[in-house]
């Protein structure tokens, strides 16, 4: 069985989101997906929209998703090591590289893991910055 890892704040989700689930549920058996949790979102992104829990229940029920799981704020690879995946695949616009992901998990013992990075899914509100200011629009 081949265990696959996805990971991101999906605070909108939008067809971006369901494009890269997809794509990572594809290739393997088994997609467990990370959820940001509100601290992380807040240091590297935004202020969340939803809050943490609510995003975790609503990734878990998407249908490419076997399990979420709410990230934890730290080193990233402490939840690679829980996870054990066979495979991590990031999404088009995710800024950590992939030398960099393959050179820290070469670091931490886990070089094992192949990493992948999704297509873009070309589409105009597929992202919730995106999203937000559509509907700021709509309210002017």
């Amino acid at each position: 069985m081949t265990r696959v890892m996805a990971s991101g704040v999906f605070d909108i989700i939008h067809t971006g989101h369901i494009s890269y689930l997809q794509q990572a549920k594809a290739l393997g058996d088994e997609l467990i997906v990370v959820v940001a949790c509100d601290n992380t979102v807040r240091k590297n992104k935004h202020e969340p929209v939803t809050p943490e829990n609510m995003r975790v229940k609503i990734v878990e029920c998407l249908k490419p998703v076997d399990r979420a799981i709410l990230g934890k704020g730290g080193n990233i690879f402490d939840t690679v090591k829980e996870i054990a995946p066979d495979i991590i695949v990031l999404g088009f616009d995710q800024t950590f590289g992939e030398d960099e992901l393959r050179k820290g998990l070469e670091t931490n013992g886990l070089g094992h893991i192949k990493v992948a990075r999704a297509a873009e899914y070309a589409e105009d509100l597929t992202a919730t910055r995106r999203i937000i200011d559509r509907i700021r629009k709509l309210e002017g």
